[in-house]
This record gives C-alpha cells, structure tokens and sequence, in this order.
C-alpha cells in the first residue's frame, strides 16, 4: 500500500487528499474518486467531545482508524498528532499497532500543546524522529512518514529559513514527506519546494492558491485538515435551525 501511496506523491499532478473523520466521510470520498484519504484529527477530536491536541485516547482512534480501513479500499493515511507518547519506542508502537490495521501513512508533528502550542527545536525533534524511525525497523519502509512543520502556523520569526533547515533535518532522519500548514504565500511554497527533494503538502486556507498554480510552484500533496468538517457542521446548525422556525420538515425533503 505504501509503494502505491508514495506514487501518488511523484505523479504528475498533485494528491488531493480528502480528510475524513469516521466510515461515512470516507465511504463519500471513495465515492467521489478521490485517490486516498487522511484522517483530520481536529474533526475526529470534536466528533468525540474532546478538545483537538492528543485530547483523544490512542485507543479511540486506532478504532475509528479499523473502521475506515476495514469499510474501504482507498490509501488511509492518519495523523498521529504528536505520537499520543513522548517516547519514540511507544510513538513507534502505536505506528505498527496502525499499520497492523492497514493504514498506508501517517502524520506526526514537531509541535506540542502545552497550556498553548509550541515548536520543538528543530535538531530535537530530528533525533525523536530518528528514535522512532529506527524502532520502526523494516516498517518504516513500507509506511510514508508525513513529517508536519509548525513554522508557518505558529508564527516562526523566520519560517521560510527555519522550514528549509527543518525539510533537510527531516529528510536524514527519515521523512517520507514534509507537512506545511498555513503556508499559503506562491513565493514561500515556491522558496520551500525548490529548496528539498520532499514532496511537499500545503492544507486548506483562505489564501491558499488554486490547484493548477500549488501545481506549478512544486506542491505533491494538498490536503484539507477540518475545514471541511466544520463547513458541514455550520450547515447542520442552520438546517436544525430552519426545522425549529418552520416547525415542520417540509423543506428537509425539498430538491
């Protein structure tokens, strides 16, 4: 499954990658055509009742992940968070636990959430992910490891330099692929692809550019995080709402 996924990030045009958050989204983005599929931990942490940042239990989510994987037949791809541990030899349990299940990658981020979040430093977190990568053994060769950055989304003083520094450090240790989120300047993605062999993936943002130019500028991967997610979820409130004003639901079953 892996082999097939990492293809997918060399082909000619980006991997639009829908994020999903139980059986049902991913039934309707197979549906859909989409080429693979990643879990938003955001959307599935709300789902849930919890707060999004490790909030939710490993236990939790390895069941949501068996669900998916058992229902369809597209690459899973999961987003660990931080590795639900500060112990690579646990973070890299949970990984085969997830790969037991048939997930093709995952994400794992160099930030954590505190009383806030904040940005590991970057050769720290190069050796966690050296740690984790090596308890992996022949594993971690059959899973793509989208290493998530938090320069942009945290605000970085410098996040064009401190991305570069951080793709190459990541690129030694093990990464498949490099996560940026809240990137959304052409000139900055351009800067950022030119500058790694790593196949890079920028998230949905109000500012991010269309498919065509991410296409031109380098960009392999783009993924949706819990925009979509919370979009619905605003539909949902106004549609309930239309149901308490019309005392009826006439409309539900409207065209």
């Amino acid at each position: 499954m892996k082999q097939a996924f990492g293809k997918l990030h060399q082909q000619d045009s980006p991997l639009i990658l829908s994020n999903v958050w139980d059986v049902a989204s991913a039934k309707v983005a197979e549906k859909l055509g989409f080429q693979a599929i990643g879990t938003s931990s955001g959307a599935i942490a709300t789902s849930l009742g919890y707060a999004d940042g490790e909030e939710i239990s490993f236990a939790e989510l390895k069941y949501i992940v068996g669900r998916i994987t058992s229902t369809t037949n597209i690459p899973l791809t999961v987003d660990l968070e931080a590795g639900y541990s500060r112990n690579p030899l646990e973070i890299a349990d949970h990984i085969l636990q997830l790969q037991a299940l048939g997930i093709a990658g995952i994400n794992i981020e160099d930030s954590l959430v505190g009383q806030k979040r904040y940005l590991l430093e970057a050769h720290a977190f190069k050796v966690h992910l050296e740690a984790i990568v090596s308890a992996l053994g022949n594993t971690a060769k059959t899973l793509f490891i989208n290493v998530r950055t938090d320069t942009f989304l945290l605000n970085h003083q410098n996040p064009i330099q401190e991305t570069i520094l951080r793709a190459h450090q990541y690129e030694q240790a093990g990464a498949s692929g490099l996560f940026v989120p809240c990137m959304q300047n052409k000139r900055d993605i351009q800067l950022i692809t030119q500058a790694t062999h790593l196949p890079i993936n920028v998230m949905c943002m109000p500012e991010l550019p269309s498919f065509s130019t991410l296409h031109s500028l380098g960009i392999k991967r783009i993924s949706m995080g819990n925009f979509i997610f919370n979009r619905m979820l605003g539909r949902l409130e106004e549609e309930l709402k239309g149901v308490l004003l019309a005392e009826s639901f006439e409309h539900v079953f409207q065209a």
